[in-house]
C-alpha cells in the first residue's frame, strides 16, 4: 500500500502574532503621556507660580516706595519752611495748620515732629480710630493732639499735650509733669544729626501706639530735625492678599530677623518686657530654617525646608531702612502642584480603565503562543531538575518557537548521555577500569564502530596504546599489534600526531592502503574505509594526556556524515575532556596516596632513627597490624565474619599503623632512652662515685692526721680499711639500684636512705657555672657558708621542675584524655630516682613516655584526613588502651575501641616484648613473650579474640621468622599459652 506523503504543516514566523503586544503599547502610551501631561502641568504650574512671585515682588517693591518716597518728599518741602526754625512754643504752633495738612494728605503718617538742639520737641498726631483716643486719653472730638517740649534752658521742662477738632480748634489743654522724653537721644535724632541727610530707621514698635513702623527725618539749616513715624501695616494686608496657597507663606523682614509685616499681624508684637518685633524663625519653622541658611541674593526655585519641599521667592529690597528690607515667599510643593497630581491621577486611572478592557482580548490572542512556550518552561526546569524522562514538549505553530522546541528535545538527549557518560567515569576510582570505561562509554555514546585509545608519557611523550574497543568488544592490543610510537617516530602518522602534540580533532577517511599499522582494525570491522575521529585529551593545564580515536564504517550513506558532523564532534570533544580530568584524577591521586605514604614512612623512620634503641619500632608494628587484619578478614569466626575491610579502610589501618607513635617525636631522648635511674643527658653516677671517692681520700686524710699526732698505727689502719671496705661496698650497692633491673625491696630502700644521709664536704659554690634556669631553681632556698657538710645522696629544691601551664591538661579537654598529670614535669632528686621501685623511670619520666600517645592523638587529630580516613587518629591512638579500661590516655574500655585499635595494641605490645635494642631489657623469645601476653590477656589487658586468633593463625611465627634472631625462635606450646589466658 503507498504511503501517503505527510502534508507539511504551516508554520506561521513569529512577527505574525507581534500583535499580541499592543497592550504593552497600550500601557506604554498611557504612562508615557501621563508622565508628559504631568510633567509640563508642573512646568506651567511652577512658570505661573514664578510669575506671581516676581509680581507679588513688585507690587511690595512699589507699595513701599508709594508709603517712602511721599514721605521723603514732604519732609523735604517742610524742612524749607520758615516755621521750622523759630525757638518760640507759641511761635511753633503756626506749624499746627501745615503739618494737619500733611497727616490728612497721607494716611500712612503716624505723626510729624520737630527736634530743636536745646531738647525742645514739637509733635502733631492724628487720632484717626478710637483705639488712638484711648491711649492717649483724648476728648472725643479729638481729632490731632500737639505735644510740645520747652526747656527754656531750665532743668525742669514745660511738657503739654493739647488736643484740637477737625477744624483746628482747640478742645483741651494738659500738661505733663513729669516729662522725661528728650529728643536728642532718639536714634532718628541722631542719625539726622550724624548723616547731614534724610534718614531712615530700622522698622520697630512704636512705644506710644503699639505699630509697626519707621521713622524718616532729616536736618534743617538750624540744625532742627524734623521727624515723620510712619506706620507699615499696610504692607502685611498686601502680604495677606498675596497667599498663593493655604499653606503659603510670606514675610518681609530687615537684614536682623526681626518681621515687620506677616499676614498674620497678631503674630508680629512680641509681649515680653515690653513689645518686640517678633523674629522670622518665631513665625514658621521653614521660615526660621531659611533665615538660618543667610541667603545673600536674590533666589527662586525649588528648596527643602523643614521637611518639605518648597517653592521659593526671595528678594533683596532697597526701601525701608539703613539696609533695606528682605522678601521671603515660601508655597508648598504639593499644593502648588495639586493640580498635576491630579491630571496624573486621571491619566492613570483613563490609562487602567482602557487597559483592563483590553486585556481579554490581549489574553485570549496570547493564549496560542503561552501555551507551548510554558510546556518549553517546564521541560526546561525538568532539564535544570535533571529530570530527562519528561515528554518532549508540544509543536507549536510559531516557526521560533516551534524550532525552539525541537532544539529543546535534542540538547536534552544531549545533556542526559553526558552526564551519564560523565557520572559513570567520575565513579571508577582504579586506573585501568577507568581507561576501559572511558573507551567503551564513548564509543556507545557516539554510535561508532570502535575505538583506541592512547596515552602520553609525560616525560618521554611517548604514545602507548591502552584499550580497544570493536563492534562493542574489549580487543586484546597485542592480538592487534597496534603499534606504540616514541616523540619523534617517523612512523607516526601526521593525523595522530597533529592531535598528540596539542593539535584541533582531526577528521579523515582511511582506506586499506593508508591505514599503515592498523590494517587488523579494519578487518575486524571488516570495512574497505573506515572514517576516524581522532580528538585529543587535555588537562586543566591544557596539556596533552593521550588521543581518543573514534572509527566509524564508511557505508556511503548519509548518516555516515552526521556521525562527524561537527555538532558530533564537538560532543566527542566535551566527552574527551571529562574524560582528560577523570584520567588525570586519578593519576594526581594516586601520586598523592604515594606521596603520603612515603612521608609518613619518612616520619616513622625519622622517628626510629631518632633513639638507637628503638630502630625500626614504627615499621616492624604496621607489619605486624596488617597480618592480624589479614588474618580477621580471611576468618570465618563469628567475632571477625563481619570484618571486611574495603580499599579505603585498609589504606586507614595502614595509615594509622605508621603513624601510632608519631608523638614520639615530642619525647625527649634521654627520656626514652634512658638506661639506668641516675641517667639524664648523661649517668649522675659517676658524681655519685665522685662523691664516694672524695669520703674514701676523706678516709685517708683521717689515718695520716691520726698518725701525725701521735695515734697508734694499727688501730687507726683498722679504721680505715673498715671505713674504705663500708664505702665499697655502700657505692655497689648504689651501682645495683641504678641498673633497675630488679625490683626494689623494703629493706633496700631503707638501706638506700640511710647510705643517703652520709655527708661530704663541698668547699666551692655548686652555683657557679651553671645555667640561669638551674640558678632560678637554686635560688628557692638560700646558698649556704662554705664549707657545707652534704648529704651524700640528696633530693634538693633545684632538682624539681615545674610543670608549665600549656602542658596542663584540662578535665574536660576535647579529645576525651583521661590522665593523672604528676605535680613536676621532673624530679632529678637522686634519693627519689634511685627508690624507683622498678624499672629505671620516675612516674614524671613515665608520663613524659606515655605523653606521646597524647601528642600523636593531638598531632593527627588537627591533619585534615578525607572522609574515609577520619578514623585515623582513633585506630593509631588507642594501642595503649586496656580492655577494663585502666590505660591510657582515655581509659577507654573494649567496647569503645574499634576493632582496628584493639589489633594495634596487641601488635605493639608484641613488638616491644620481642624487640632487642631496649636498653633496658633484652630481647625475649616467642614463649616468654606470648606468656607475658596471655597473662595481659586474662588480666582485660588485651583483647581476648584477637589474641586467640594471633595465636591460632601463628602471627608471631610468621613475624618472627622475618624479624626475629634465631635464639629468640622457639617451640611455642599453643594450647598451653590459651589455656593460660583463659581461652581453652
Amino acid at each position: 500500500m503507498p504511503v501517503k506523503p505527510r502534508v507539511k504543516e504551516r508554520r506561521l514566523p513569529l512577527h505574525v502574532h507581534i500583535s499580541v503586544l499592543f497592550t504593552l503599547l497600550l500601557l506604554l502610551t498611557g504612562v508615557v503621556l501621563g508622565l508628559f501631561n504631568y510633567h509640563q502641568t508642573t512646568q506651567i504650574i511652577l512658570s505661573s507660580s514664578s510669575q506671581l512671585f516676581n509680581q507679588m515682588r513688585e507690587e511690595v517693591e512699589a507699595d513701599l516706595q508709594h508709603t517712602y518716597q511721599p514721605i521723603r518728599h514732604l519732609l523735604s518741602l517742610l524742612a524749607l519752611d520758615k516755621g521750622s526754625q523759630v525757638n518760640d512754643s507759641y511761635l511753633r504752633m503756626e506749624m499746627l495748620p501745615l503739618f494737619a495738612q500733611a497727616l490728612n494728605d497721607n494716611p500712612k503718617l503716624a505723626s510729624l515732629y520737630l527736634g530743636y538742639p536745646d531738647g525742645d520737641f514739637f509733635m502733631v498726631r492724628p487720632l484717626r480710630t478710637e483705639r488712638l483716643k484711648g491711649i492717649f486719653d483724648a476728648p472725643a472730638q479729638a481729632a490731632f493732639q500737639v505735644w510740645s517740649i520747652d526747656r527754656n534752658g531750665s532743668a525742669r521742662p514745660v511738657s503739654e499735650s493739647q488736643y484740637f477738632d477737625e477744624k483746628l480748634e482747640p478742645i483741651s489743654r494738659r500738661q505733663n509733669l513729669s516729662e522725661s522724653y528728650d529728643p536728642r537721644t532718639r536714634p532718628w535724632y541722631k542719625m539726622a544729626l550724624e548723616s547731614g541727610q534724610q534718614v531712615t530707621t530700622e522698622p520697630y514698635v512704636f512705644f506710644s501706639t503699639g505699630d509697626v513702623g519707621t521713622t524718616l527725618a532729616r536736618i534743617t539749616q538750624n540744625q532742627v530735625v524734623i521727624g515723620a513715624d510712619l506706620t507699615l501695616h499696610d504692607l502685611s494686608a498686601t502680604l495677606a492678599r498675596h497667599k498663593v496657597t493655604p499653606s503659603t507663606e510670606v514675610v518681609l523682614f530687615s537684614p536682623n530677623g526681626s518681621a515687620i509685616a506677616y499676614p498674620d499681624t497678631s503674630r508680629l508684637i512680641i509681649q515680653n518686657d515690653g513689645m518686640h518685633l517678633a523674629k522670622v524663625e518665631q513665625l514658621s519653622p521653614a521660615l526660621g530654617e531659611l533665615f538660618q541658611r543667610g541667603l545673600q541674593q536674590d533666589r527662586q526655585g525649588s528648596i527643602k525646608l523643614a521637611n518639605n519641599r518648597w517653592q521659593l521667592s526671595y528678594s533683596n529690597l532697597t526701601e525701608g531702612g539703613p539696609n533695606g528690607l528682605r522678601l521671603a515667599l515660601l508655597a508648598p510643593e504639593d499644593e502648588l502642584l495639586a493640580d498635576a497630581y491630579r491630571i496624573r491621577w486621571q491619566s492613570a486611572m483613563i490609562t487602567l480603565g482602557i487597559l483592563l478592557l483590553c486585556i481579554p482580548l490581549g489574553w485570549m490572542m496570547s493564549r496560542s503562543i503561552v501555551r507551548p512556550l510554558r510546556a518549553l518552561v517546564d521541560e526546561a526546569e525538568a532539564i535544570r531538575s535533571f529530570n530527562f524522562d519528561r515528554p518532549a514538549s508540544a509543536r507549536s505553530m510559531v516557526l521560533e518557537v516551534d524550532q525552539l522546541a525541537v532544539a529543546m528535545a535534542k540538547m536534552k538527549d544531549t545533556l542526559a548521555s553526558f552526564l551519564d557518560i560523565t557520572a559513570s567515569l567520575s565513579a571508577e576510582t582504579r586506573f585501568d577500569a577507568l581507561l576501559r570505561r572511558v573507551l567503551k562509554e564513548t564509543v556507545d555514546l557516539s554510535g561508532a564502530s570502535g575505538g583506541l585509545l592512547y596515552l602520553r608519557d609525560s616525560s618521554t611523550g611517548h604514545l602507548e596504546p591502552h584499550g580497544l574497543f570493536l563492534n562493542h568488544e574489549q580487543h586484546n592490543l597485542e592480538e592487534h599489534r597496534i603499534p606504540g610510537f616514541a616523540a619523534n617516530d617517523p612512523r607516526l602518522p601526521d593525523w595522530l600526531q597533529h592531535t598528540a602534540q596539542g593539535g584541533a580533532s582531526q577528521v579523515l577517511s582511511l582506506g586499506f592502503d593508508q591505514a599503515e599499522g592498523f590494517q587488523s582494525l579494519l578487518s575486524t570491522l571488516d570495512s574497505p574505509r573506515v572514517h576516524v575521529v581522532s580528538s585529543g585529551l587535555h588537562n586543566r593545564q591544557g596539556e596533552t594526556l593521550g588521543v581518543l580515536i573514534l572509527l566509524h564504517r564508511d557505508t556511503g550513506e548519509a548518516a555516515d556524515q552526521e556521525m562527524i558532523s561537527p555538532e558530533r564532534i564537538a560532543f566527542v570533544e566535551a566527552v574527551s575532556g571529562v574524560a582528560a580530568l577523570c584520567i588525570e584524577s586519578q593519576r594526581l591521586l594516586e601520586q598523592q596516596k604515594k606521596l603520603l605514604d612515603a612521608f609518613i614512612q619518612l616520619i616513622a623512620g625519622a622517628i626510629d632513627a631518632k633513639s638507637p634503641y628503638t630502630g625500626g619500632h614504627c615499621q616492624r608494628v604496621p607489619e605486624l597490624t596488617l597480618m592480624l587484619a589479614q588474618a580477621a578478614a580471611d576468618s570465618e569466626e563469628a567475632p571477625f565474619r563481619d570484618y571486611q575491610p574495603n580499599d579505603e579502610e585498609w589504606e586507614a589501618l595502614h595509615i594509622a599503623a605508621w603513624l601510632h607513635d608519631c608523638g614520639k617525636v615530642t619525647v625527649p631522648e634521654y627520656v626514652v632512652d634512658k638506661a639506668t635511674k641516675l641517667e639524664t643527658i648523661c649517668d649522675r653516677i659517676h658524681e655519685v662515685r665522685m662523691r664516694f671517692e672524695v669520703l674514701k681520700r676523706d678516709a685517708w686524710i683521717a689515718y695520716w692526721q691520726g698518725l701525725a699526732t701521735g695515734g697508734e698505727a694499727a688501730s687507726l689502719g683498722a679504721l680505715r680499711d673498715e671505713m674504705l671496705a663500708t664505702l665499697d661496698d655502700e657505692f655497689a650497692f648504689i651501682a645495683r639500684c641504678n641498673l633497675g633491673g630488679e625490683a626494689m625491696a623494703d629493706a633496700d630502700l631503707e638501706r638506700l636512705r640511710t647510705i643517703a644521709t652520709r655527708t661530704w664536704t663541698r668547699t666551692l659554690d655548686d652555683r657557679l657555672g651553671v645555667s640561669w634556669e638551674e640558678n632560678q631553681r637554686q635560688a628557692r632556698t638560700p646558698a649556704p657558708a662554705l664549707p657545707v657538710q652534704e648529704a651524700l645522696l640528696s633530693d634538693k629544691p633545684e632538682h624539681l621542675l615545674e610543670r608549665p601551664a600549656s602542658e596542663l591538661i584540662a578535665d574536660d579537654n576535647p579529645w576525651g584524655f583521661k590522665l593523672d598529670v604528676p605535680q613536676y614535669k621532673l624530679n632529678r632528686g637522686e634519693v627519689y630516682n634511685l627508690g624507683i621501685a622498678r624499672g629505671t623511670l620516675t612516674n614524671e619520666e613515665r608520663f613524659i613516655i606515655n605523653g606521646h600517645m597524647v601528642q600523636t592523638i593531638r598531632m593527627l587529630s588537627y591533619l585534615p584526613f578525607p572522609k574515609h580516613l577520619a578514623n585515623v587518629a582513633e585506630i593509631a591512638g588507642g594501642h595503649h588502651e586496656k580492655m577494663d579500661g585502666t590505660g591510657y590516655p582515655k581509659r577507654l574500655k573494649r567496647e569503645d575501641m574499634s576493632l582496628p585499635a584493639r589489633m594495634m595494641a596487641i601488635a605493639d605490645i608484641f613488638e616491644a616484648l620481642t624487640a632487642v635494642d631496649r636498653p633496658y631489657k633484652k630481647g625475649k623469645t616467642l614463649t616468654e613473650s606470648l606468656n607475658i601476653m596471655a597473662g595481659m590477656c586474662r588480666g582485660a589487658h588485651v583483647d581476648p579474640e584477637l589474641f586467640g586468633l594471633f595465636i591460632q593463625a601463628e602471627i608471631y611465627q610468621t613475624y618472627a621468622e622475618r624479624y626475629l634472631r634465631a635464639d629468640q625462635i622457639d617451640s611455642v606450646d599453643k594450647a598451653a599459652i590459651l589455656a593460660k589466658a583463659g581461652l581453652a
